[in-house]
């Protein structure tokens, strides 16, 4: 006794699309990470300094994760022109 899927699926156009923008994204979020792992591996020190009162290490976390939200909003928008523009 379950339920069948919500919508009807068909053939999606823009899955290559999606699927591309998604990896090229994620090497970009990648990259900046891996920024944040080498300056901590590297040069921890630098993560003690203190901008605007607060540390350096706290601003790269908070913008990991500004960057990554406002990446999921671009990711969004750019999949769901893509379906528009090519489900048709």
């Amino acid at each position: 006794m379950g339920h069948g899927p919500a919508v009807k699926l068909g053939k999606d156009n823009a899955q290559a699309y999606k699927s591309r923008l998604g990896v090229y994204l994620f090497i970009v979020y990648t990259l900046f990470y891996a920024g944040f792992i080498a300056i901590n591996s590297i040069k921890p020190s630098m993560m003690e300094t203190v901008i605007a009162g607060q540390t350096f290490a706290v601003i790269y976390g908070f913008a990991l994760i500004v960057v990554a939200f406002i990446m999921a909003i671009i990711y969004n928008s750019l999949c769901n022109a893509a379906e528009a523009r090519l489900n048709k």
